[in-house]
């Protein structure tokens, strides 16, 4: 015999209709909803302006256009009869393109919708519900929006040194994974492998260094990928191409790591999470690494000419490796420089970490828009 429904309510279905139970109150539903989801804040992206000339140095995106081969690759694959179908569900051909780009194996590449989608994608097949996400601070906010949706822990660690350098050593519990931004952001900081290999060794447990800025920096990780000692530790790199690719609005990132471990987060991804027109985006762009190169490396010349203008209108600059700049004015606030930049259309990241003097993150632009945003702050000061 079947039992009876004893809930609040039943829902009823027929081929065309749902009927949702009725709520006597409008926040009776919220019961249902789980507790760690009613408590967290969730994460909070950089403001995207709707309309307007505005110069937008808030959220570190590419200011030169994507590859003219990239816009290629869209305008064939929105036409012809991709569109109609599913994709790739791996996106094998982007495996293939970043494969030999990057030198790895195409079976150690899984595709996302953006570098978040691979950092959910980590959480949910590593993270148990209870369970640690630890990462140093400040760092990306995502990270602690992660532990949340999980109904996890959240588990800080402060970096050490002058240099933002990983701790030497670990007396907390071992977090079911422990997350580093390299290049950080805000700070725009970088470690190099060998060290990242040294605090994998003496944490003993996961470790994802999301390289969202790694394509402006001296180096990457990825050797620690391709680490042929038993998987004590297990290494996972975090790509995404809306930075150094140009194609913030595609939504692509991927992850790079053993086979074994990419086999495990299949499990876990959505059956079809990138769409025909990313993939082809992405492929495109992963192949021409001539373009890349050639803006990267004027966004390089930009940031490092824009350092020493900072410094020289009396702003604190941490050196950095990525695409923007974090600095702090010892004689200004910085939420009334974030708002007078703002009354004139210029749009930058005001950050605040609690234990942290608020600060300006100031994504890197063309020279004509950084000579811009030079002009305004001189007059605020």
């Amino acid at each position: 015999m079947t039992p009876a429904f004893t809930g609040p309510a039943l829902i009823t279905l027929t081929e065309t209709t749902m009927t949702l139970p009725s709520t006597k109150t409008p926040t009776d539903w919220k019961r249902f909803i789980r507790p760690e989801i009613r408590a967290m804040k969730g994460y909070v992206p950089g403001e995207q302006p709707q309309g307007g000339p505005v110069l937008k140095l808030n959220t570190n995106e590419n200011p030169y256009p994507p590859s003219p081969k990239v816009l290629e690759a869209i305008r064939e694959a929105a036409s012809g009869d991709r569109i109609r179908k599913y994709p790739d569900p791996m996106g094998n051909a982007f495996r293939s393109a970043a494969a030999g780009a990057l030198g790895v194996k195409p079976e150690m590449i899984l595709c996302g919708n953006g570098s978040d989608d691979i950092l959910t994608i980590l959480a949910r097949t590593f993270v148990p519900e209870g369970g640690i996400i630890s990462s140093p601070y400040p760092s990306y906010l995502l990270y602690q929006t992660l532990a949340d949706i999980q109904g996890g822990k959240f588990q800080p660690f402060p970096y050490e040194g002058n240099g933002w350098e990983l701790p030497r050593q670990w007396n907390a519990p071992v977090p079911h994974l422990t997350l580093v931004a390299n290049p950080n952001s805000p700070s725009g900081t970088y470690i190099p492998a060998a060290d990242i290999a040294q605090f994998v060794e003496m944490l003993k447990g996961p470790v994802v260094v999301d390289e969202a800025y790694a394509d402006f920096a001296p180096g990457n990780a990825i050797s620690l990928t391709l680490d042929a000692r038993p998987a004590v530790a297990p290494v996972v790199i975090s790509r995404t191409l809306s930075k150094s690719y140009a194609l913030a609005g595609i939504r692509f990132g991927f992850a790079i790591a053993d086979e074994a471990i990419i086999d495990e987060m299949t499990k876990v991804k959505d059956s079809y999470n990138c769409d025909a027109v990313s993939l082809a985006a992405a492929t495109a762009a992963m192949k021409d690494q001539e373009y890349l190169q050639s803006i990267t490396k004027k966004i390089i010349a930009t940031r490092e000419q824009s350092f020493q203008t900072l410094q020289k209108l009396g702003f604190q600059v941490i050196s950095s490796h990525a695409n923007f700049l974090w600095c702090e004015h010892p004689a200004h606030d910085a939420t009334k420089l974030y708002q007078g930049l703002r009354e004139k259309n210029i749009l930058v990241r005001l950050m605040n970490y609690p234990g942290w003097k608020r600060g300006l993150r100031i994504s890197i632009g063309t020279d004509a828009e950084m000579d811009q945003l030079f002009d305004r702050l001189g007059q605020l000061l």
